[in-house]
């Protein structure tokens, strides 16, 4: 139970600021939604340090592991989002900013997540 409520926190506060990111970040004219792929990048490279300091060392414990991994950049990433933004701009036939926010997205997040990792090596 200790580890639920640990995913929940972290979850909870991961949601409130990709929330607070996309409602200043996120704008229809724009085009790309920056809000998503900026908590998107940044939960890769935070994840990517969490986890490598994690298996580099013990003094992350599995609770912290799960409240920071698991919880906050579960809660902060969102990959539903990304999918439906992605819907939205193959219905209006904007296949180039269908294509670059996938694209970079997919190529950024992994390298987000080898920094983070060379980071705390």
């Amino acid at each position: 139970m200790k580890n639920v409520l640990l995913v929940f926190l972290g979850g909870g506060f991961g949601s409130v600021l990709r929330y607070i990111i996309g409602k200043y970040l996120n704008n229809a004219e724009a085009g790309i939604p920056y809000g998503t792929f900026v908590a998107n990048i940044l939960g890769s490279l935070l994840i990517g340090i969490i986890l490598g300091y994690a298996a580099k060392n013990s003094s992350i414990s599995q609770s912290q592991t799960l409240l920071l991994a698991t919880g906050f950049c579960g809660g902060f990433t969102t990959f539903s989002t990304f999918a439906y933004e992605n819907h939205v701009f193959l219905k209006s036939g904007d296949f180039t900013s269908f294509a670059v926010y996938t694209i970079a997205s997919f190529v950024i997040g992994f390298l987000a997540v080898f920094a983070g990792m060379y980071l705390v090596k």
